[in-house]
């Protein structure tokens, strides 16, 4: 069997009373897209929260390539590896395109300097659509740019695993279908991607595999076919009506 390049055993987060992410398990394959789905609510960017260090579980383990992350600032775990979108938008408003590209490289994974991480960003830049704009200040973009902007920045660390918290969430047809190839793009490239969702034509088309979750537990796991189709999964969605 193909090892695991991400593991969550028994991730739980609590607030409280209140239990957001409740005992999750789940391995990520090299190379595979998996898409983390559910209703609003279920704990889905919680947990993406776990992942990358923003929030630290109460209990459970969280390891990359075997080594325990769980307990890490989440910028000792970007240097590990990680690296990911927010689900709205986190640019550093005051830098140009290249600048925020850049930071990416700087503090992240794989790290690079001067003229080898501006030559990076002007090549991620042109990569994810916005070739010519990198001299551009951040609140010249369009919504699409900005989201295309944090792309670059989270790939300018090379990651081991893609976060993307709803990245396509907010864009009008025509630039949902522009994201979705994008991220065709990078699954064709061998990223290991987590997908935050709720874009179905994207689910379907990108994932290798989905978890869904529902106030914060597993409730299904497998193929986009098996999980969307599962009556659990579709009650969870749309409610016992509907089933």
């Amino acid at each position: 069997m193909t090892y695991a390049v991400l593991s969550l055993r028994g991730a739980t987060k609590r607030f409280g009373g209140l239990v957001a992410v409740n005992n999750i398990d789940f391995d990520v394959r090299p190379g595979q897209v998996l898409g983390l789905i559910g209703p609003n609510g279920s704990g889905k960017s919680t947990t993406l929260n776990l992942i990358s260090g923003a929030l630290q579980p109460t209990t459970g383990e969280i390891s990359l390539h075997g080594a325990a992350i769980t307990n890490l600032r989440a910028d000792k775990i970007a240097k590990r590896g990680i690296s990911r979108t927010f689900q709205l938008v986190r640019l550093l408003p005051s830098m140009t395109v290249e600048q925020n590209i850049i930071a990416g490289a700087v503090f992240g994974h794989r790290r690079r300097w001067g003229a080898v991480a501006a030559s990076e960003a002007a090549q991620l830049a042109e990569r994810v659509g916005l070739g010519g704009k990198t001299h551009m200040n951040i609140e010249q973009l369009t919504y699409i740019d900005t989201k295309r902007v944090e792309l670059a920045r989270a790939l300018a660390s090379d990651p081991k695993v893609l976060l993307l918290d709803e990245w396509l969430a907010g864009l009008n047809p025509t630039e949902l279908q522009v994201g979705i190839e994008l991220i065709q793009s990078l699954r064709d490239e061998g990223r290991t991607i987590i997908l935050v969702e709720h874009v179905m034509d994207a689910i379907r088309s990108l994932c290798d595999y989905c978890v869904v979750m529902s106030s914060g537990a597993k409730i299904a796991e497998g193929t986009p076919q098996d999980v969307l189709s599962n009556p659990e999964v579709i009650r969870a969605y749309l409610g016992d009506d509907n089933a």
